[in-house]
């Protein structure tokens, strides 16, 4: 059951890296929540590991959309589009 909430907050928290970095993505928006899931992921691990984890709804979308916002800048340096 844990995972299927981490994939709900993870797809809110890829949403929400999207709205806090606009513009075009190479891989669209699926590829934007794929990376959110993940970014949940990534963000929960090391939140805990840091002693940061966050606490209820809330804290839990913060550090997700943290992780996410980092993954997708690194997605975007790494899969720039060459115009």
């Amino acid at each position: 059951m844990e995972w299927i909430y981490m994939i709900i907050i993870g797809f809110a928290a890829g949403a929400l890296a999207k709205f806090l970095m606009p513009g075009k993505d190479p891989g669209g928006m699926i590829i934007t929540i794929l990376l959110g899931i993940a970014g949940s992921v990534v963000g929960g691990y090391l939140g805990g590991m840091l002693g940061i984890a966050g606490n209820g709804l809330l804290g839990q979308l913060i550090i997700s959309t943290g992780g996410a916002f980092v993954l997708l800048l690194v997605y975007r340096f790494l899969f720039k589009k060459k115009e």
